[in-house]
């Protein structure tokens, strides 16, 4: 098991809203992999939002719950975005520490 300050912030939330952490010092296990990979799937798709949401935002008369779905789903991908750069950003700095 890992020591508390190497915990991993995973890209899911728990009951109620609250951040699910891993404690493994295998990076290469099944529970990291699934993580990396939701990770990659959840950057995938907030690029491409960014690339819908442009879309929407350059038509001069954008319907009202067009633009509403388009806010809804970029602050959803938005809160991804932040969990995974948290948790990488953790990780770089676990990883300076052990070198």
């Amino acid at each position: 098991m890992t020591p508390q300050n190497e915990l991993r912030l995973l890209p899911w939330s728990g009951p109620d809203g609250k951040p699910c952490y891993l404690s493994t010092d295998d990076r290469g296990g099944y529970m990291s992999r699934l993580a990396d990979n939701i990770e990659a799937v959840q950057l995938g798709m907030a690029s491409d939002l960014l690339d819908r949401t442009s879309e929407v935002l350059a038509k001069q008369d954008a319907d009202p719950a067009d633009l509403r779905l388009m806010l809804t789903d970029a602050t959803r991908a938005l809160r991804d975005v932040v969990r995974v750069a948290t948790s990488r950003g953790h990780l770089l700095a676990v990883n300076e520490l052990q070198s």
